[in-house]
């Protein structure tokens, strides 16, 4: 061995261990998700009360992995990392009753929702038909006469500002219409039309000729004859809608009455990308029903943008038109107790054939004597129809005692949708009597004894508002619920009642991250300042969906915000 010296010392220099700074790194772990931090986040905890947090962490599939609070280390590594400046960070809000294209074609049409007075209302008819004189219709919505010091509506007056054309014009709240002379032509509507049932055709008093506002099913009559929108056009309303949804804060609605036709108009945005909102479908009709979701409720589609999940039923109208079906007569119509749609084994027939194929039903009914019937219907069906099938009551108008105690423990979900101006509320007045007061919108009164009901805007033509609604919902005597029970209603009871608390509603490990960037803290600001509360930001599945401020690019390692 001793003839090789120079050959042994190489060998040994070759396999001698290596110093521990040569030797080879373990590779560093790929930079995953996007890092929300320094964020004044608050969401609703599952428990009833709130978590505070400071940043969290998203997925590329826009969930949550992890949210952290104060003295919790974040990871090392992110793809994108967003320095929310201290901002405060609330969850994106589910608005739980519109109807997202009537909202559309109202942006797109003639809109009244704020003209004051007759007056005000026929200048702005007039105006919008003198700049399109070739629209074959004159079609809007939004008028509200409730104030109203200067006259009534008539199809007279409508004749007068639209030069004759036939003109279909939807009230606020969608109940009523009112249409001019040839719109009633066009419609059959003469001296000798009865009316339908649940429906009413106003007539000139002390006559019968017809005054030209239809209310309830009388309405149909006209829209059967109305121009029906080509799917460019109802391709458009949706854009408005979803832009107008988005800048409130909105990231999720419930849609109540989706026709075929709407559901397509969505899977149309899907395709092209463009499906920004969750949306979930409750149909207008068993037809519409079966043709969009065949055999049940459909999956969730376009990563939990949207979902078929049951039926819309209307079983009566609202106070507003005097169409809310009542126990006892309306105190400025003594001879009437409201316009139900339907009696109660139609009602449970149709309930019937959508529970049988597991789809949720929502049925509006807005009088007391119209709840009295639905918990009468659900208990019926109840005998046959088991497990978690979280019917749902929306509206609730006027709640009597007896509904608030039989809804306890119904299993029954309240969605309600608030709104009471002083104008509202002497209409209540006016049309109730003072004894029922305490029974319209007794929003906290459902919260103690059935449980927190979700929150929607019954939009259009009131534009949902969700920051109006917290001030009102926190503020009002009496019935005004805790902050964070009204930003619960707004949120995870909305998920709730959509069957989605598993992946909505709530800023937390697994959920969803659809979140805003808020300019104030609801929980924290002061009374006057919160219906003024402005959405800066609205994020969905981690991805910034709306801005107020133009957007930032993007870029890696200490972005503003990930690729949208």
């Amino acid at each position: 061995m001793a003839r090789y010296p120079l050959m042994l010392a190489a060998l040994a220099v070759a396999f001698a261990p290596l110093p521990a700074a040569a030797k080879k790194r373990p590779p560093e772990p790929a930079p995953v998700g996007t890092l929300i931090d320094n964020i004044a986040g608050e969401t609703p905890d599952g428990n009833g009360g709130i978590d505070r947090f400071e940043a969290m962490l998203i997925d590329a599939d826009g969930r949550i992995v992890a949210v952290y609070h104060k003295g919790e280390s974040r990871p090392a590594r992110v793809a994108y990392r967003l320095d929310g400046g201290g901002r405060v960070v609330v969850p994106g809000f589910i608005d739980s009753h519109a109807r997202v294209m009537d909202a559309g074609f109202a942006r797109i049409t003639l809109d009244l929702s704020a003209a004051g007075s007759l007056a005000e209302t026929l200048s702005r008819i007039t105006a919008w038909s003198a700049a399109h004189p070739d629209a074959p219709w004159v079609l809007g919505q939004g008028w509200d006469d409730s104030g109203w010091a200067d006259g009534t509506p008539t199809a007279a007056a409508l004749d007068a500002a639209t030069g004759g054309r036939p003109a279909w014009l939807v009230r606020s709240g969608g109940d009523a219409g009112w249409a001019s002379s040839a719109a009633l032509t066009a419609a059959g509507i003469g001296d000798g039309t009865a009316d339908l049932a649940g429906g009413r055709i106003e007539r000139i008093a002390g006559s019968r000729r017809a005054s030209g506002v239809l209310v309830g099913t009388a309405a149909a009559m006209v829209e059967a004859k109305a121009p029906h929108p080509r799917p460019e056009d109802r391709d458009t309303a949706f854009a408005e809608a979803q832009l107008a949804f988005l800048r409130t804060g909105t990231t999720t609605v419930a849609d109540m009455g989706t026709t075929i036709e709407d559901w397509q108009s969505w899977r149309r945005a899907a395709d092209r990308g463009d499906l920004r909102l969750r949306l979930v479908a409750y149909a207008a009709s068993v037809n519409d029903m079966t043709l969009i979701g065949g055999p049940g409720p459909s999956p969730w589609l376009y990563d939990d943008r949207l979902k078929m999940n049951g039926l819309h039923i209307t079983l009566d109208g609202a106070v507003a038109v005097a169409g809310a079906w009542l126990a006892a007569p309306y105190a400025d119509a003594p001879g009437s107790k409201g316009l139900p749609r339907m009696n109660g084994t139609q009602l449970g027939n149709l309930m019937s054939r959508a529970a049988i194929d597991n789809f949720q039903v929502a049925v509006t009914a807005h009088g007391d004597e119209a709840v009295a019937t639905l918990l009468d219907t659900v208990t019926d069906l109840a005998q046959t129809y088991k497990g978690d099938r979280r019917w749902r009551l929306e509206g609730a108008e006027v709640l009597s005692t007896g509904d608030l105690e039989r809804l306890a423990g119904s299993g029954i979900i309240v969605s309600m949708q608030p709104r009471l101006s002083p104008e509202v509320s002497a209409r209540y007045e006016r049309q109730l009597g003072t004894e029922r007061l305490g029974a319209v919108q007794a929003w906290r009164s459902v919260a103690d004894r059935v449980g927190l009901p979700a929150f929607g805007s019954d939009s259009p033509p009131v534009p949902s508002a969700p920051f109006a609604t917290f001030a009102l919902t926190t503020t009002r005597p009496e019935q005004a619920l805790s902050r964070e029970a009204a930003l619960t209603a707004q949120s995870a009871a909305g998920a709730r009642a959509l069957f989605a608390e598993d992946r909505l509603g709530r800023l937390a490990k697994g959920y969803r991250a659809d979140f805003l960037f808020v300019d104030r803290d609801p929980l924290l600001a002061p009374a006057d300042q919160l219906a003024g509360i402005r959405v800066l930001e609205t994020w969905i599945g981690g991805k910034l969906a709306w801005s107020a401020a133009p957007a930032t690019p993007a870029s890696k390692d200490g972005a503003t915000a990930p690729p949208r």
